[in-house]
């Protein structure tokens, strides 16, 4: 099973990176895998350490999509980190071992330290949506047009059924993207 969550690590500048990003749980570990090349995978090679931020607040998965990462944070716990403020909870980890592969190594992390902020209040289609959306624009140029197209087109249901200014405002920039991608003009800056 993948959870998707928000990857904070810090980079050698001493800014902190946000990457949406899968996790798995694998025998006692938490499993890190970002594509080559990364930010994300710079910075778990370089310090080993990184905060998992599990959201419910999608506009930050579409804004980190989309060149918007400048987020509050808050200082880790533990590690040489930062957490997300908006977190429902983090989880802060260390590098145990890495298994290399030429498309996306990865990272077997240790806990170190976990906290809950605040209740999760349950499930919203549009939330849903927009994070279905996020992986979409993560694989632009990727997967076919007609593909993104038929998935935004069903999507884009929920989206007019159940979203709140946030899920709009997360959609808005998501198509801005697609759009934007379209035309030639996407950042080339924003990855992972």
């Amino acid at each position: 099973m993948i959870y998707e969550t928000i990857i904070t690590t810090r980079g050698q500048d001493g800014a902190i990176h946000m990457a949406p990003m899968g996790i798995r749980e694998v025998e006692k570990h938490i499993v890190i895998a970002p594509f080559k090349p990364s930010a994300t995978l710079d910075n778990l090679r370089r310090t080993g350490q990184a905060v998992i931020n599990m959201i419910d607040d999608v506009s930050i998965v579409a804004g980190c999509l989309t060149g918007r990462r400048n987020w509050p944070t808050v200082p880790a716990e533990v590690v040489d980190g930062e957490r997300l403020a908006a977190a429902l909870a983090h989880t802060e980890v260390e590098v145990s071992h890495i298994e290399e592969n030429e498309q996306r190594p990865r990272f077997y992390c240790s806990v170190r330290h976990q906290q809950t902020h605040a209740p999760f209040k349950g499930f919203n289609r549009a939330q849903a949506a927009v994070l279905e959306a996020a992986i979409l624009v993560s694989r632009l140029g990727i997967l076919p047009e007609d593909k993104i197209d038929q998935e935004i087109a069903y999507l884009s249901i929920a989206i007019d059924k159940t979203a709140g200014e946030k899920e709009r405002q997360a959609w808005r920039w998501l198509m801005d993207r697609i759009r934007e991608f379209r035309r030639g003009e996407a950042n080339e800056g924003d990855a992972a």
